[in-house]
């Protein structure tokens, strides 16, 4: 007699169940940040060592992610989603009722631990409840809740602290995870066939434990996003601490890929990384979130320091970008089988590298106008590269593999996004004090084609650093288009397999 087969579900059921704490983890990455004021008066610390909320909460997601195949091995792929959430939700509670900030650095590290195993295991579950020819419309949902959060972010976290207190930040996770956890006990159900895999592997896993690739992988991953949040700050290569853990992190690291490539068993598969079409999408799809977060980072700044926008406004300013990006992600879903995923992928690098050559000629005359016009023109952009990277990046991985590829394919996403913000961070401030000593060199005393020259001395100080800090951004917003364009030779090696079906994307009302 044949095992009795569970009740089919349906699958917009399964997605919406595992989509509510995906998207909490990706809002709760940046929804701290506008909190920062109100943190440091009620624990008392001074700013810089508020960041420590953030950074605790960032270093922990990042050395969970490549870890989601090993533990769905062990522990089965539905309770580590289920563990995962109720770990969020705890941490979450935790951090609104911590009254120090040490405690609440702890209470955040918890939360990101369980933060981190969110979007990769979804990513796998959705994989593998959509048949092949409707997964392009399982990543349109999976991207909205991976972009949209760090989008809404902020403007959530603003209106919370305006209207009611700094706990509610995090106490807003609790319901949605109270609620995601019953309707992923009753909804979501591992399919057999990964069931029987991961058994199988478990058994191996288990006589062959890879202590020492989890060890090398916290110690090399955990140094690094230290490296990343806090090099800025800190001056980089001019502080000791930040020169010591970038050795440590770069020798960690090869280790760990050398222990991984041998390992009987590895904890974070690395050999996965051999197919081109995995590693070229995934690759893409870093460099991608590198400058969504670099632009997410350097508009409002502009629009706040040189437009003299609220944070409010600018927050309001950059909405339009999520809402096309919530329109249009559904469109691209539909028309990945009708239009080649690369031409596709290849139009997205090209129409961001256009929005960001519009973004340098920004000036101080800009209007709220001329921002949102280009940021619909970039949410259409990121439409077009997200759906079609996430689904070929996966298109030749096994089902029963899927889940250390998209907790690599996380991780790489996570470590891009760092690198982007903290590379562009550091090039504003250093872009602007080049481009002053610049200006300030023809700005010279009696030149009678200034007359710029007749007011007094600290105006035209003022003056000249906000005309720096104009051109530091145009630079930097030309930067990220011609980073992003370099990336398309590798748009070359995104084939589809053989074998790889058809999709055509439908919605099952």
């Amino acid at each position: 007699m044949t095992a009795a087969q569970p009740k089919p579900v349906n699958k917009w059921l399964v997605t919406l169940s595992v989509t509510f704490g995906t998207l909490m983890g990706a809002i709760d990455a940046s929804i701290v940040n506008v909190a920062v004021p109100h943190l440091s008066g009620a624990l008392g610390a001074t700013i810089e060592q508020i960041t420590w909320v953030t950074t605790g909460f960032v270093m922990a997601t990042v050395m969970v992610m490549p870890l989601t195949g090993f533990l769905a091995r062990m522990f089965g792929q539905k309770r580590v989603y289920l563990a995962s959430l109720l770990l969020f939700g705890a941490g979450s509670a935790l951090c609104g009722m911590a009254r120090t900030l040490p405690m609440l650095v702890i209470f955040r590290i918890l939360q990101g631990f369980g933060a981190g195993a969110l979007q990769p295991t979804e990513q796998a579950i959705l994989r593998q409840t959509f048949p092949p020819k409707e997964q392009g419309m399982a990543m349109a949902v999976f991207g909205m809740a991976v972009v949209l959060g760090p989008a809404f972010g902020p403007s959530l976290g603003g209106y919370i602290v305006d209207n009611y207190s700094w706990e509610w930040i995090f106490y807003i996770n609790v319901p949605v995870c109270l609620i995601s956890l019953l309707m992923v006990t009753k909804f979501v159900h591992e399919p057999e066939d990964i069931k029987e895999a991961n058994h199988a592997l478990a058994e191996r896993q288990k006589k062959n434990m890879d202590w020492a690739g989890i060890a090398l992988l916290f110690c090399g991953l955990g140094t690094l996003q230290y490296v990343l949040e806090e090099g800025s700050r800190n001056d980089w290569f001019n502080s000791n601490l930040i020169s010591s853990l970038t050795l440590i992190s770069a020798v960690a690291i090869a280790a760990l890929v050398i222990r991984e490539l041998s390992a009987p068993m590895p904890a974070a598969d690395f050999s996965l990384f051999r197919d081109v079409i995995f590693l070229s999408g995934t690759l893409v799809g870093a460099v991608m979130f590198a400058m969504l977060m670099a632009v997410t980072f350097l508009l409002p700044l502009f629009m706040q320091t040189m437009l003299g926008f609220s944070a409010t406004q600018a927050g309001v300013a950059m909405m339009p970008r999520s809402l096309v990006m919530i329109v249009a992600m559904p469109i691209v879903g539909r028309l990945y089988n009708i239009v080649s995923p690369r031409l596709i992928i290849a139009f997205g690098i090209l129409l961001f590298g256009w929005s960001a050559w519009l973004m340098g000629h920004y000036t101080l005359n800009t209007s709220a106008r001329g921002v949102v016009n280009v940021l619909i023109i970039q949410g259409v952009a990121f439409s077009c590269l997200f759906i079609p990277l996430t689904t070929l990046a996966l298109s030749s991985i096994p089902r029963y593999r899927l889940a250390d590829a998209t907790g690599l394919n996380s991780l790489l996403r996570q470590v891009g996004g760092s690198i982007g913000l903290a590379v562009f961070a550091t090039q504003l401030t250093r872009s602007a004090t080049i481009a002053r000593a610049d200006l300030t060199r023809h700005v010279a005393p009696g030149n009678p084609a200034l007359p710029l020259m007749k007011l007094p001395l600290h105006i035209v100080d003022l003056v000249v650093r906000r005309q720096a800090m104009v051109l530091s951004f145009e630079k930097l917003f030309y930067l990220s288009g011609i980073s992003f364009l370099c990336v398309l030779p590798l748009v070359f090696l995104l084939r589809a397999p053989k074998t790889h079906e058809k999709i055509e994307v439908h919605v099952e009302m």
